[in-house]
């Protein structure tokens, strides 16, 4: 009898890793038009310091965080979570929380204070998630097409 295979936590960094992501992704980007233009976005976004976390179980990933360390005058340094999704099918599973505390202790010990992320005001079962979590809303995010 075989043993299940333990999920494991790994940056998507090869064009193979990166497309792998693409259904997961795609969930929560529904505007990303294919693999390719996620790989080429991915690789774009890593020049700035983007980092791709996921969660994957039998080599697929059911998980990921997209985030990058940034540094300003309201917060100093900290790490900003731009992707936060996982597998509708393995939601309350724990896996958005072991991502979220990877991509904290990994910011932690790069100097970061806080962590911030946005989303929607109509998410609500993300709030919720984000409150349980332990994050505050602390702004309003402002913005407009240009």
């Amino acid at each position: 009898m075989s043993r299940p295979v333990q999920p494991e936590l790994r940056y998507a960094e090869s064009d193979d890793d990166i497309a792998a992501c693409f259904d997961l992704m795609r969930d929560l980007r529904p505007r990303l038009a294919d693999r390719a233009e996620l790989v080429e976005r991915v690789h774009r976004q890593q020049g700035e310091g983007y980092r791709l976390l996921a969660l994957w179980r039998d080599g697929h990933p059911v998980g990921a965080a997209g985030y990058r360390m940034q540094e300003n005058l309201i917060r100093g340094r900290f790490v900003y979570v731009d992707d936060l999704v996982v597998l509708a099918s393995e939601r309350r599973g724990g896996i958005g929380a072991q991502l979220l505390d990877e991509v904290a202790r990994i910011a932690k010990a790069a100097g970061c204070g806080w962590l911030t992320l946005d989303t929607a005001l109509n998410n609500a079962l993300g709030q919720r998630f984000y409150f349980r979590w332990g994050l505050l809303s602390s702004a309003l995010h402002f913005s407009r097409s240009l």
